[in-house]
Parts: structure tokens; sequence; C-alpha cells
């Protein structure tokens, strides 16, 4: 198994940035006719967050989310970080090449 950090390019300000979890998502309910104290606390799975990054970074990241499918699948690792899982040498090389294909320098994968 081998992963990857995948980094964009922010909209603002060029630099590269990877999401990170820094608390997870809380969804509750509002009754129409009643209380409801009922909360459910979760991080977001790996696409999820990266379709949240959506106008912060240059890329399309629902065509970012569909070239990674290709070949990896993302996660979040330790509830916070995100990191795309490849199974091989092979598939990292052949994801690299997709990405720079489609997106030339605003979207990278860094071995970790």
């Amino acid at each position: 198994m081998l992963r990857a950090k995948l980094w964009f390019r922010c909209s603002a300000m060029h630099d590269p940035v990877t999401p990170v979890i820094v608390q997870p998502a809380i969804i509750g309910w509002e009754a129409k006719k009643r209380k409801v104290d009922l909360t459910i606390e979760r991080p977001f799975k790996g696409d999820e967050l990266v379709m949240r990054m959506k106008g912060w970074v240059t890329s399309d990241v629902k065509e970012v989310v569909d070239v990674v499918k290709k070949h990896g699948y993302l996660k979040v690792l330790d509830d916070r970080e995100l990191v795309v899982e490849m199974e091989s040498e092979q598939e990292f090389d052949n994801l690299t090449r997709d990405l720079k294909a489609c997106f030339q320098d605003q979207v990278d994968l860094e071995k970790i």
C-alpha cells in the first residue's frame, strides 16, 4: 500500500494547500413542532473533504476526485489528513501523469 498527500493550488495565494480536518462535522436536526437535542459528530470522508474545497482551489474538485478514483482511494488518515491510497508504485506514477495532464501544476502528489 502506497500513500501520498494531494496538494492543490490556493485560489487566493497560489501556493500548495491540502485540506485537514480541524473538527469533525456536527450534524443536528431541527423539528417543526418539538425540540430535538440530538447531534451526530463524524469526520468527512476523503472525497467529501475534497469537494468542500470547491472555490478555494484553482482546480475543479469534482474532476480531481474523478481522476484520483481511477487509480486509488481518497481517505482521511487519523481523522485529520487527506491522503490518496494506491496499490503500487505504478498506480502512483499513472495518477501523477494523469493529474499533470489534466491540471498541469495545479494539483500535485507527494509520497508520505
